[in-house]
């Protein structure tokens, strides 16, 4: 049995990491953007679509749209976490999981206990002035009536997320390579591996113990050792 042999292989490791996608918040009821029930396929009550309106571009031409799709489709405050988070916080307190790698900026690995969560795209509960560069909570976004203008010098606030067109944090990516390449087993989930430059992050492991836990086929699974197409959080709790 492929469970079986994983938790072998995670009981026997003390050198795990963890890089995971949108999957493994849509247990968590926030929505992905490539399904057929995403957001890039859904329809919208906005004229733009949804990859054009989370871009850098229309950020600054056009802030007050982005903000009104961006606090109705991209904040989900009353989100918990998963079968899938609280597994790997499980590992993580049991000093097998060195990190976790995420493309979601819901902070809900941070909730389940995890501690060493590199945010490849940021945090909706992280926001900054453009101009004095305070930081604001997530309220500040939410509770402002129109934009979510900066208390101290008026500038306006952004979220510290990586929009479309915008580079990854080069410290955050180099911890991120740090970790893969030094890691004794790699696990993936939640992830087609299709958005670059993160699903580039597997070409950097040099072990022997890949495993993907998709519930769809990538076009990594004959390079992993094991491969699931099942929920991250179901084979996770079973095997931790």
């Amino acid at each position: 049995m492929d469970i079986e042999k994983l938790k072998s292989i995670i009981d026997e490791s003390n050198n795990i990491v963890f890089f995971g996608g949108a999957g493994v918040s849509t247990e968590s009821n926030i929505p992905d953007f490539r399904s057929n029930s995403g957001l890039y396929k859904t329809k919208s009550q906005f004229k733009y679509p949804p990859e054009y309106m989370l871009s850098h571009t229309f950020f600054m031409d056009h802030t007050k749209e982005f903000y009104e799709y961006y606090k109705s489709n991209m904040i989900y405050k009353e989100a918990k976490p998963n079968k899938a988070h609280l597994a790997l916080a499980e590992l993580e307190r049991q000093g097998k999981l060195k990190a976790v790698i995420t493309q979601n900026i819901d902070d809900l690995h941070g909730m389940a206990g995890s501690v060493n969560v590199l945010e490849l795209h940021g945090s909706v509960y992280r926001n900054y002035c453009m101009k004095c560069h305070k930081f604001f909570d997530l309220d500040y976004i939410i509770d402002a009536t129109d934009l979510p203008y900066c208390d101290s010098c008026g500038g306006i606030v952004k979220p510290d997320v990586v929009l479309y067109e915008e580079g990854l944090d080069s410290d955050t990516i180099d911890k991120a390579l740090y970790y893969i390449s030094n890691c004794d087993v790699f696990i993936i989930g939640g992830t087609s591996l299709r958005v670059y430059p993160a699903a580039s992050l597997v070409d950097y492991y040099r072990g022997d113990k890949l495993i993907l836990i998709n519930k769809s086929e990538t076009q990594y699974d004959k390079r992993a050792l094991l491969s699931f197409n099942d929920s991250i959080g179901e084979v996770l709790s079973k095997v931790i």
